[in-house]
This record gives structure tokens, C-alpha cells and sequence, in this order.
């Protein structure tokens, strides 16, 4: 590392916090310069960049017409007042209303989805009157206190109790089914416990359901076709609201603009973030259906930001949008998503550990085992991160399961090299333990 570089690391651990670390345990890519699925580090070192960033990276580093947009919009306004009006925020809440699910039509605007996921449980709780609300084990809706609340997974529990109200019910986690089914004898037991936990918490107190339309962070867990769709139905039957969370799989990450899209659902609520900037400015929205909206039409919505509708994020968000379309990213998404799924198909049936595998869209994941037949999970991240980091592969490695996600605009040729130095480094971290095997049944 040159030492202008290390001088740079060295103050930045002094005086700024890394997130989700034990500080002197962090492990910082010091990243010179980036462009496209690529970037390189201290030394020219290249990098593919398989997890988006932190899967918000849908155009890659430096896409030269959100750019431009951002240029053009601080040439013009670069701070305003919550309450301003001016053209790219009209014209986002437009753009939004276009690619959303039919019946989205009015956006509160956010820095994030964390705070997406916090407003949109107010706006529920304001709406309904009601109280309690059900979401998932095994999900993550963001690190404000609402939405670790609503969280299901690790990162909640150093800040219990949080705020009261939340019921968890399990995730549709078809690979490690927690009714111990199988597909032959699957019985959508991740649904009929939804309606009986509605039943006996008495719909009357239920104010909205939050659900990951594909789990992202805790799992990327598919849910069984139909799943959304009874959670509508279960919904609509008791007048409770639905909230759909696609903070991680909006803006064709999945093959389409939104994944419950893939089961012909519009919630009453849709949150989104990550993609809709493609990472290139901070941004987050909640949207609703007109009958929401209407609520506040005469009553006051007592919630607010002070960037709410930065210039910045807006001019991100429409230029973004504006990409995703004239690009053909979502229909690139589900084509070379059909690429990614063949390849981790036959990965699972040439190496041991992999096992589980599933995708939907630029959204891959597979399981590690040690065990397929009672799936153990391996227990060999650690090992498998620093082979990666070592083939120059930035990728999200945790739990026992490896994620998938390159920007949008990606080649199919750098998706197979990844894949290729993916391959590589499990093959080396199976050689290097007694366990592994480079072939299965070998």
C-alpha cells in the first residue's frame, strides 16, 4: 500500500467508524477507483464487484448519465427545504408511480430503507389504529429501532426489547423448511402459520404484515409460488395492510422491477431503496396505494426529514430509472439470471459443499454444507472469504451462504469469470480441510 493510502486508512480508523465491526477486526477494501461491475484497489489490484457494493450498485461504479444528472442538478439546486418544489423531485414521485405495481401511486420520500421500513410502520399503525404487527424470523429491515424491531435475525438482539407490537412468525426457508417438509409432502405450512398467528393475536389488533419479498441479507430464501398472494388475501380478509419490503430486490434486481411482481401481488405498502439511485446518492421511498394517500389528504402525517427529497437523490432516482429502461436491465437481469442459475446448478453438482442452490434474476445464492443429507452448514466462511478477497472477488459470505449479485449492467463473460474465481477459491479452501471434496461422491 502506498502511503499516501495508508495514510488515509490510518486516519479514517482513528476517527470514523466501520459498520457491523469490531474496529480493530475490520478489513477495508482501500478502493482507488471503480467503473462499471469493476474496481481496483491500493496497488491495482482488480476487483469484480459481486455484491453491488452492498447490493445497491445496479449500474455499477460511475454510470456516465446518473452522473451527468447529478452534475446538471447541482448546477441548479443542491439543498432545499423538505417542503420545496422543484423538477427533479416531480418528476421522481412520477417515475415511481410508472414502475411500481398498479395501484402504487403516491411516495414518501427517505434517506434509506431502513428509514423506509420505519415510516412505513407509522404510516400502518396510523392508518389502521391498530397495533401489532407480523414480520419474520430470519429477515432484516434495517438498523433504525423500528426497523430492528421488526427484524428477525442477529442484528436485533444486542437492542431488545425495541419497540412492542412486533410477532415473528418463520420464513418461507424451503432449503431448511421449519415444519421439516420436503416439496413432496410441503403443505404451505409458512402460510396456514401466518393465518392461525393472525387468529391468535385477533386480527382486530394486527395492524400490517411485513414481509421481504425475497429475503435478502438473513437468507435469500424464494418463497413457495402463491406465497404473496395468500398473505393478500389473508390481508384483505381481516383489513389488515400489507407491507412489502424490496429495499434489496426493487429495481431489477430480480428480473423484474419489483419481486412480487414475479406473484401478481400489489401491497398496500412497497418500500424500496439500494437500487433505486442505483447507489449513487443516498435515497429511499415508501410508496402507497391511493386510499392511504387519501388518509392524509385532511389529517396531518406527522412524519418528516430534514433531506427529505434532497435534490441530489432525486436527480439520482429519475436518471436510475431512466438507465433501467432505456438499458433493458430488467429483461438483462432475468436473462442472465437464467446464465447465473445453470452455473451454481452445476456447481452444486460438481463440488460437495454446494447444496441449496436458487436464483431469481442478478440474485444468486447457494448453501455450504458439510452434511447435504441432514445440511450442516460447513462452517468454513472465514476460510472461503479470504479465498475470494485473495481472487479479487467482493461478494457477501455469511451464514453458511455465499451471495450472488453483480451490478445490472454486467457482461456475461465477467459473471463467468466470477464464477469462475468463485469456483476456484471453494475448490482451494476444500483441498485445505480434511472435509472437503472437489467432487461430490468422490
Amino acid at each position: 500500500m502506498n502511503d499516501s493510502m495508508a495514510s488515509c486508512l490510518e486516519r479514517q480508523r482513528r476517527h470514523v467508524f466501520f459498520t457491523w465491526s469490531a474496529q480493530r477486526c475490520a478489513e477495508p477494501l482501500v478502493i482507488e477507483r471503480a467503473e462499471g461491475a469493476e474496481f481496483w484497489t491500493d496497488g491495482g489490484k482488480r476487483w469484480i464487484d459481486f455484491e453491488s457494493q452492498v447490493f445497491n450498485a445496479h449500474l455499477g461504479h460511475g454510470h456516465p448519465q446518473v452522473v451527468s444528472a447529478l452534475h446538471d442538478q447541482v448546477d441548479s439546486l443542491v439543498v432545499a427545504h423538505p417542503a420545496a418544489v422543484f423538477e427533479s423531485k416531480a418528476r421522481l414521485g412520477e417515475r415511481l408511480a410508472e414502475v411500481t405495481p398498479p395501484g402504487i401511486d403516491k411516495f414518501f420520500l427517505t434517506l434509506g430503507g431502513a428509514e423506509a421500513n420505519e415510516n412505513a410502520l407509522k404510516i400502518a399503525r396510523l392508518v389502521t389504529g391498530r397495533f401489532k404487527v407480523l414480520s419474520r424470523h430470519m429477515s432484516y429491515h434495517g438498523a433504525t429501532m423500528g426497523a430492528l424491531s421488526l427484524t428477525g435475525d442477529w442484528r436485533r438482539k444486542p437492542f431488545e426489547p425495541g419497540i412492542p407490537g412486533v410477532v415473528r412468525v418463520p420464513p418461507p426457508y424451503c432449503y431448511r423448511c421449519p415444519w421439516s417438509l420436503e416439496p413432496s409432502t410441503c403443505a404451505r405450512e409458512c402460510i396456514s402459520h401466518f393465518e392461525r398467528t393472525v387468529e391468535m393475536e385477533g386480527p382486530e389488533n394486527v395492524a400490517a404484515i411485513i414481509v421481504e419479498a425475497i429475503s435478502g441479507a438473513a437468507g435469500g430464501f424464494i418463497p413457495p409460488e402463491g406465497y404473496l398472494r395468500a398473505l393478500r388475501a389473508l390481508c384483505d380478509e381481516h383489513g389488515i395492510l400489507l407491507i412489502v419490503d424490496e429495499v434489496m430486490t426493487g429495481f431489477g434486481r430480480t428480473g423484474r422491477w419489483f419481486a412480487c411482481e414475479h406473484d401478481g401481488v400489489t401491497p398496500d405498502i412497497l418500500t424500496m431503496a439500494k437500487g433505486i439511485t442505483g447507489g449513487h446518492a443516498p435515497l429511499g421511498a415508501v410508496g402507497v396505494t391511493a386510499r392511504i394517500a387519501e388518509r392524509f389528504e385532511e389529517e396531518v402525517l406527522p412524519a418528516g426529514l430534514t433531506s427529505y427529497g434532497h435534490p441530489l437523490g432525486c436527480a439520482a432516482g429519475v436518471a436510475t430509472i431512466n438507465v433501467i429502461e432505456s438499458e433493458g436491465l430488467i429483461e438483462r437481469s432475468a436473462s442472465l439470471g437464467r446464465v447465473l442459475l445453470q452455473r451454481l446448478e452445476e456447481m452444486q453438482n460438481r463440488l460437495a459443499p454446494v447444496d441449496g442452490v436458487r436464483a431469481s434474476g442478478l440474485y444468486g445464492v447457494m448453501e455450504l454444507v458439510d452434511d447435504p443429507v441432514n445440511r450442516v452448514p460447513w462452517g468454513r466462511d472465514a476460510a472461503l472469504r479470504d479465498a475470494v478477497r485473495a481472487r479479487g472477488l467482493h461478494m457477501a459470505i455469511r451464514d453458511g451462504r455465499a451471495f450472488i449479485a453483480p451490478p445490472l449492467i454486467v457482461s456475461e463473460a465477467l459473471l463467468a469469470e466470477g464464477m469462475d474465481r468463485l469456483e476456484d477459491a471453494l475448490v482451494e479452501v476444500m483441498k485445505s480441510d480434511p472435509v472437503g471434496e472437489t467432487e461430490s461422491g468422490a
